[in-house]
């Protein structure tokens, strides 16, 4: 059973999805799922049923989706508070969290900030590593394009998020999530550009906690490159690492059996 409803969390109005929440009593796991930066909710839809055996709850993070747009910046750190009211919300006190791209850094956050809440993080194709100077001249430059009417030259990147030998496959889902690009407002994009502009540095954060942690990364991703992934695996010996042979940003969708398994695997089911 599938319910999709909007509630206040962390003071945004906010759309969740909640996927096993018809029974009063169920002892299963929680899985908190976060989208990326110009994503919603929606992208997991084809996904959330693989995930036999744990209940998943999915929400579109604030400036994305149809939830809430406040101020000129949405942090990283209010968005983990959104992340705890949506747990509150629903009843969960302890849960699994999975952040793909922009969602790990809320769920870095989340990591930093609510701890004992976790049972574990999973780093979808994300890094705990701050914005380079050169990747914060690049978000400046898409706040201008945004806001000079060009959000469709952003919606073109959409397709670097697949290895190059798999675009022609997925066609329909990008041509999907050029589509989502289109509509979300631009206030939303500039909101959690900013956001992600001014996060913090979370690499001791995930090397001094004691939460279990894995990372999964493709092999073939143009944004996080098999060189970059592999220099953080030696830097985070506490955490676990898969690689996706033929993943690129967006593994969830390349290659979503082994996706599943990865994520049901570092859960504790079969």
């Amino acid at each position: 059973m599938v319910q999709e409803k909007f509630i206040t969390a962390g003071g945004y109005a906010t759309r969740i999805k909640c996927y096993g929440f018809d029974k009063q009593t169920d002892d299963r796991p929680v899985l908190l799922l976060l989208h990326g930066y110009l994503e919603s909710l929606d992208v997991w839809d084809d996904f959330v049923p693989s995930l036999a055996g744990v209940r998943v709850i999915t929400m579109d993070i604030p400036g994305h989706g149809i939830s809430e747009i406040r101020g000129d910046i949405h942090t990283m750190e209010e968005m983990a508070g959104v992340v705890a009211g949506v747990a509150d919300h629903t009843g969960v006190e302890k849960f699994w969290l999975a952040g793909h791209s922009m969602g790990g850094y809320v769920a870095a956050e989340f990591l930093a900030r609510f701890p004992e809440r976790l049972g574990g993080i999973i780093m979808f194709h994300s890094t705990p590593n701050p914005d380079s100077d050169a990747k914060k001249e690049q978000r400046s430059r898409e706040i201008e394009l945004v806001r000079a009417g060009k959000k469709d030259l952003l919606a073109a990147t959409v397709e670097k998020g697949f290895a190059a030998d798999n675009r022609r496959r997925f066609d329909d889902v990008i041509e999907d999530l050029k589509e989502q690009v289109v509509l979300t407002e631009d206030e939303g994009v500039i909101v959690l550009l900013r956001g992600m502009m001014q996060r913090r540095d979370h690499n001791e954060t995930f090397r001094q906690s004691p939460v279990p942690q894995l990372f999964i990364m493709g092999n073939k991703d143009e944004y996080i490159p098999l060189e970059v992934s592999t220099a953080l695996r030696e830097e985070h010996p506490q955490a676990g690492f898969v690689y996706l042979p033929g993943s690129g940003h967006m593994g969830f969708v390349e290659e979503p059996d082994s996706s599943t398994d990865a994520i049901l695997s570092f859960i504790g089911l079969p």
